[in-house]
């Protein structure tokens, strides 16, 4: 078998005919920029997450520096956030102007541990972006406590969970604002590159727009100093077909995250396996990532992919040890994330993938495991 760890051409063969539909209305009007689709998707997806607006942007990483700016945080200011995530959580502090503090994670869920956080606080702290990782929520009951307590803005980095939920409410809804990614392979994913920020704040929705589009609402009139990043009318056209079917896609991918669940509860002893922490309440599995105990991860992923199956790893290498941030610690300072980093693979999970793929998969996990041994 050939088992890729996201297949987008299967998912567009489902679609063609709707999604062909949807661009040519597009092409036809002309619109590219700011066009209809980019209203209608923006009020489709508020009503999704459950929020007042969405403010459709260029990209994941700009809706979180776009988040930052209009939230005040900027030259001076420090923002919390875990060390095992992807390096854009960094890089939008940093273009903002504040310096990211990283915090170790919780070894099960993978995501923001409350309590380094609170050890990381400083008087310059001035907000937190909590990472809702590989489709489960952060702990936010922990978390906005904390935030509450301490005076902090929270910001949702909800890249990866498009549709998760916690005990306290959906993902997206909980902080002062929310920055979804519609990279193509996420469970919600554009043609290209595509961003959202939700939130219920009007003013900060409002400043927002004023943001992605160089600081205007009417053409060479410019109230702020803003920047250009702004969601295609094409790719919001895309979108809109895909939201429809994307509560779908999600009770699909935890049906797969169950088989794969049943298929590897013989290596207990050799995996740390997805689940469902305490405090979530709905998991979306954008991602399906084990941790091996004692196998050697790097032969393990070798043999995976000498079988034609595309495992990968999200992600090898903690912020804190990138070449791009020397100065937010060395080896030891997040023994968590780092242990992780050494230990982590991504199996193939798409709402497409079927039960046969995934006995397939999970055999040869195993071989991969033996070999390593």
């Amino acid at each position: 078998m050939n088992i890729p760890l996201v297949d987008l051409r299967q998912q567009y063969q489902s679609l063609h005919s709707e999604m062909n539909a949807a661009i040519a209305k597009v092409l036809e009007r002309g619109d590219f920029i700011l066009g209809r689709e980019v209203e209608q998707f923006e009020i489709a997806f508020a009503a999704f997450i459950g929020t007042r607006h969405a403010v459709g942007v260029g990209s994941g990483t700009d809706a979180l520096f776009l988040s930052l700016h209009a939230l005040g945080i900027g030259p001076g200011d420090r923002v919390l956030l875990p060390a095992n995530t992807f390096i854009a959580t960094a890089l939008a502090v940093s273009d903002a102007g504040a310096e990211p503090v990283l915090c170790d994670v919780d070894p099960t869920s993978f995501t923001m541990d409350a309590e380094s956080a609170r050890r990381a606080l400083t008087p310059n702290v001035k907000a937190l972006i909590p990472v809702h990782l590989y489709g489960q929520s952060a702990n936010m009951e922990e978390l906005m406590d904390f935030a509450r307590r301490k005076g902090l803005l929270a910001i949702e980095d909800a890249a990866q969970a498009h549709g998760a939920e916690n005990r306290l409410g959906r993902v997206g809804t909980l902080g002062a604002a929310a920055a979804f990614s519609f990279y193509p392979g996420k469970n919600l994913g554009a043609y290209g590159d595509g961003g959202a920020i939700c939130t219920n704040d009007d003013r900060l929705a409002e400043q927002l727009r004023l943001l992605r589009n160089w600081g205007s609402t009417v053409k060479y009139v410019h109230r702020v100093q803003g920047y250009n990043s702004r969601l295609d009318t094409l790719q919001a056209a895309v979108l809109l077909v895909k939201l429809h079917h994307l509560a779908e896609w999600n009770r699909q991918r935890r049906t797969i995250a169950d088989w794969y669940r049943n298929e590897l509860r013989e290596l207990g002893d050799e995996l740390i396996v997805p689940s469902e922490a305490p405090w979530s309440r709905q998991h979306v599995y954008h991602l399906f990532v084990v941790a091996l105990k004692r196998a050697n991860r790097d032969v393990v992923l070798q043999h995976l992919q000498s079988v034609g199956i595309g495992a990968g790893i999200h992600y090898p290498v903690p912020i804190h040890l990138q070449e791009a941030y020397p100065h937010l610690g060395g080896v030891g300072c997040f023994p968590i994330a780092e242990r992780l980093a050494r230990q982590i693979l991504s199996l193939p999970i798409f709402p497409e993938l079927t039960q046969e793929q995934v006995r397939f998969v999970c055999h040869e996990l195993a071989i991969g495991i033996r070999l390593a041994g």
